[in-house]
């Protein structure tokens, strides 16, 4: 299913590296050669389709150049991330405040919830009857905005008719689609920043560049795809340094004020509880040498009376790592296990469970102390 979902990106958006990349970040959780490789693989085959059905070249191809010089543009390119940043964790906290009053309104009238997306339906209609560029994929809007001559009346409505449709969408269980609309809204969100900025007229461009990718950085939270994507998108190599560093920025300002992704607090809302954060499993970073402890002479003599739950056939080893002796643990039964010197064959010490979760404790420990010193920088 993931495959296909990276094919489809892939095929749309010609965007393959992207599409493998978002399997990663957001669908899979994991980088193991199991979850790679077939993604990887339908990603390029539909992109090679792509070619041959539709031509080369980007979807939304871009002249894309900046006056401003580079050390100049990382200062602008930083708080401008930021900015994007809270307005991406902004429109999450207003799709999930529609879904609450969804919820809290129609409960208290009695309304079904499978009429919901009725309702989202006739909300978006509203809003496209006053804002009808706020209905479709809306690839025109980004097109334009990436441009940089996007006319003042579209950036607002984009920003506030688009954002408000969009999220009522998607809180009514109506499907309005993710990427596109964190594009543009984005997009527009660079480009105001850059007309109320004054910057160059032939650097606007630039700048909904790295609005479009920051949002998609920060409401996804998925840092690296949202690079690759808004370069495979426009092939606007030049601005790679501050495209960056506007979507690190957005990634590290939601990071902080937001436990989940947009799409992430959904699932968490249904009993799922995923995090948005890559980590090693602690077990696998502390050894069986850590933890160990002493045993009697008894043991160490190869005389296992003092243990009557281990099985003569369930060691441990000194060159383990405290998962590896967990699983093991898990897999018998046992709640201790004799330490064996793989060369010697002499038992050496026992480890037992707690041992083990005192093992990743310690190390949990550590991990939390560097968070507190990195949020408190």
């Amino acid at each position: 299913m993931v495959a296909g979902a990276a094919a489809g990106m892939s095929a749309t958006f010609a965007a393959p590296i992207a599409a493998i990349l978002i399997a990663v970040e957001l669908l899979f959780f994991e980088w193991r050669p199991r979850s790679l490789v077939p993604v990887a693989v339908a990603s390029i085959v539909a992109a090679a389709l792509r070619v041959s059905w539709l031509g080369p070249g980007p979807l939304f191809p871009v002249d894309l150049y900046s006056t401003i010089p580079l050390g100049r543009t990382l200062l602008l390119a930083a708080p401008l991330g930021m900015l994007v940043g809270l307005a991406s964790a902004g429109l999450s906290r207003l799709m999930y405040s529609f879904e609450d009053g969804f919820e809290h309104v129609c409960d208290r009238l009695g309304v079904h919830w499978i009429w919901w997306p009725a309702i989202g339906g006739i909300g978006i209609g509203v809003g496209g009857f006053f804002f009808p560029r706020g209905l479709g994929v809306g690839y025109d809007n980004i097109a334009e905005l990436l441009r940089g001559n996007a006319p003042v009346a579209l950036l607002l409505e984009l920003l506030v008719a688009k954002s408000l449709m969009w999220a009522f969408s998607l809180s009514s269980g109506t499907s309005g689609g993710v990427l596109a609309p964190l594009l543009m809204i984005g997009a527009a969100l660079g480009e105001s920043v850059a007309r109320l900025a004054h910057m160059p007229i032939e650097t606007q461009a630039f700048w909904a560049l790295m609005g479009m990718g920051a949002m998609l950085s920060g409401a996804l939270g998925v840092p690296l795809t949202a690079i690759l994507f808004s370069l495979e998108l426009t092939h606007a190599l030049p601005a790679i340094l501050p495209l960056t560093l506007a979507c690190t920025a957005s990634y590290l300002v939601t990071s902080l004020i937001m436990p989940r992704s947009i799409l992430t607090e959904k699932l968490s809302r249904r009993g799922y509880h995923l995090s948005r954060k890559y980590g090693v499993d602690p077990l696998e970073m502390v050894s069986v040498a850590d933890v160990m402890t002493e045993i009697s002479p008894q043991a160490e003599s190869g005389e296992t009376r003092d243990y009557p739950e281990i099985l003569p056939e369930v060691l441990a080893y000194t060159d383990e790592t405290s998962r590896a002796v967990a699983e093991e643990m898990a897999t018998t039964g046992v709640t201790s296990m004799l330490v064996v010197d793989r060369e010697t064959g002499r038992v050496r010490r026992s480890i037992s469970a707690q041992e083990l979760l005192t093992g990743r404790k310690r190390y949990v420990d550590r991990e939390l102390e560097r968070s507190s010193l990195f949020r408190s920088g």
